[in-house]
Formats: structure tokens, C-alpha cells, sequence
């Protein structure tokens, strides 16, 4: 994670928001669940407050950001202090590795990729939420990330990035979905699974 962390000192507000965008946060979980393999150990890499974790039914997290953490335990959830890039969990240890609006935060992408994949059973699946630098609403975020509490120094990337960073670490299948306009899916067989799902999010 990079070293700004406007989670710590304004969780609340992170949290606020999810009220005040009921509709598009269940819009979100909605198409999680469709990626979500039913009965799956999971862990959710930047779980956060557990505001996505939770309904999945995903007990384990990694969150750098103490706030969060803290407020993640109170929700049930097992929270390890720790980063996408170095997982402190032992190999294939998990069906299902969830990463939601993570990825921009990160210093090292395509570390975390080779990460997730290490610890995934053989046919697990790695969900990655995230805003797409190169549609319409990821254009709006660049504009304005100047200006934004959670968003200043992240690194946007297009759906394109984002399937490199699959090919990269191995992975060898592929659904997409997008939340904002219409749901569309496309998939080859594999090994293990990879899971893309293009996003909008926090202001």
C-alpha cells in the first residue's frame, strides 16, 4: 500500500458512504455474487470496514489500515495486519481471493497477482473490483482525483491493464462484468480461474 492512507483518519466517512449509495453498493455486491463460487474458503485482500466481506460470507481479511481493521473485527471478521503485495498466508490456502478497489491503492500491481495466485487452491478465483481508467466513469475519476480524500494519489488502470496483470501471474481464465452499464461475460477454459469485474466506486 502506498504510505498516504486517508482510511485511518476518515473511516467514518468511508463508511457514511455506503449509506448514502444503498443502491449502488448492493449493485456491486449483486455482481459479486454472480463471480462468487458457492461454498469457497475466501479471503478479501484490503477488506477494509468488511462492507463487502461480510454479505459474501468471507471471514478472513488483510487490511494495513488499523482503522479499518478495527472496525472490520466488530463485524466478526478475522483481520491480519498486512499487504496485497506480501500475503502472510501459506500457499493454495484459500478457494476464492476477493480484491475491491484495492488495486489502485497499491505499489506493486502486478505483485499482488503473483500473491493471490499463491495462495490459490488449483481451480480458485481471484475477483477484482476496480474503477476502469478507460471508460467514461474512469475518466471522471482521473479528473477529479486531484481533488479527492481517497482517490489523490492512486494509479488507475484500464481493463486491458488489468488482463495483463492475469496473463502475467498465470492465470488462466477469464468473466468479466460491468457494473455500470450491461453485465457481459466471456471465459476460456483453465487451470484455475481468474475473475475481472470492471467497476465504479468511492468518491
Amino acid at each position: 500500500m502506498k504510505e498516504y492512507s486517508p482510511f485511518d483518519t476518515h473511516a467514518e466517512r468511508y463508511e457514511a458512504w455506503f449509506d448514502e449509495n444503498e443502491y449502488v453498493y448492493a449493485s456491486k455486491l449483486r455482481a459479486m455474487r454472480t463471480l462468487l463460487p458457492a461454498g469457497s474458503e475466501g479471503v478479501e485482500i484490503g477488506v477494509g470496514s468488511g462492507r463487502f466481506a461480510v454479505p459474501l460470507g468471507i471471514r478472513v481479511g488483510v487490511e494495513p489500515s488499523k482503522e479499518m481493521r478495527a472496525i472490520a473485527r466488530t463485524k466478526g471478521i478475522e483481520v491480519i495486519d498486512g499487504v496485497a503485495e506480501s500475503l502472510p498466508f501459506e500457499d493454495e490456502r484459500f478457494d476464492v481471493a476477493l480484491m475491491v478497489t484495492t488495486l489502485c491503492f497499491l505499489d506493486d500491481a502486478a505483485a499482488s497477482f503473483d500473491e493471490a495466485y499463491r495462495v490459490l487452491r488449483p481451480g480458485g478465483a481471484f475477483i477484482v473490483a476496480f474503477v476502469d481508467r478507460g471508460s467514461p466513469l474512469g475518466a471522471k475519476y482521473m479528473a477529479r482525483k486531484v481533488e479527492s480524500l481517497f482517490y489523490k494519489k492512486a494509479t488507475f488502470y484500464s481493463a486491458q491493464d488489468v488482463i495483463a496483470f492475469y496473463e502475467q501471474a498465470e492465470f488462466t481464465d477469464l468473466s468479466c462484468v460491468q457494473t455500470s452499464f450491461a453485465i457481459q461475460k466471456r471465459s476460456v477454459r483453465s487451470n484455475r480461474s481468474r475473475k475481472v469485474m470492471a467497476r465504479d466506486c468511492f468518491s
